[in-house]
């Protein structure tokens, strides 16, 4: 008997497994791209016999302060399709970014949640997902960030990647000079 592709869907949610591959070194902790998800899921294309995909596209209103993407996972074999799909804002005052890398962020985050909802991977356990690392302790029990630091330099690294100045203020006191040094990186 053929599985319909809602049981070949739930008989892949059941099984999947996508590993962490990938690892922030200023939050220190691992986490699972689209790229994990999508690799991940090519041996259940050829054992179920079904296509996975995503689309992507601007959502339009005139409304929005600030560009949205749209990610639509789809799962077909050929008789039917299901889709999942995910929303984010693409945040245009992102520092250390360039513009293709403000839009390429939010792809891939729309990418992975929107794969998450159609494979119901649950991430309630990855900081990525939470925001644990941006979580602030006490400031009188946090470190001060001094210029010309390792911890100064992992900062600027991690900035110039895509960090935000808010997880660095979460793990370290600093003065304006300091943070005023960092707000500089582009």
């Amino acid at each position: 008997m053929e599985l319909t592709l809602n049981q070949k869907l739930s008989l892949i949610q059941k099984e999947f497994k996508a590993s962490k591959s990938k690892f922030n070194s200023f939050g220190k902790y691992n986490f699972r791209s689209a790229e994990d998800i999508l690799e991940a899921l090519k041996p259940y294309n050829e054992k179920y016999k079904v296509n996975f995909t995503i689309t992507e596209s601007m959502v339009e209103s005139q409304f929005l302060q600030f560009p949205m993407l749209r990610s639509i996972a789809s799962i077909n074999d050929d008789l039917d399709t299901i889709t999942a799909s995910a929303i984010v804002g693409v945040d245009l005052e992102q520092k250390g970014m360039q513009m293709p890398q403000k839009f390429g962020s939010a792809s891939s985050y729309a990418k992975k949640y929107a794969l998450g909802n159609l494979l119901l991977i649950d991430d309630t356990q990855d900081p990525d997902a939470s925001n644990k690392h941006e979580k602030t302790a006490p400031v009188d029990e946090l470190k001060w960030l001094n210029k010309n630091t390792p911890e100064f330099n992992k900062a600027i690294e991690y900035l110039k990647n895509g960090g935000n100045i808010a997880t660095i203020e979460g793990k370290y006191k600093m003065t304006k000079v300091v943070k005023d040094e960092l707000l500089k990186v582009k």
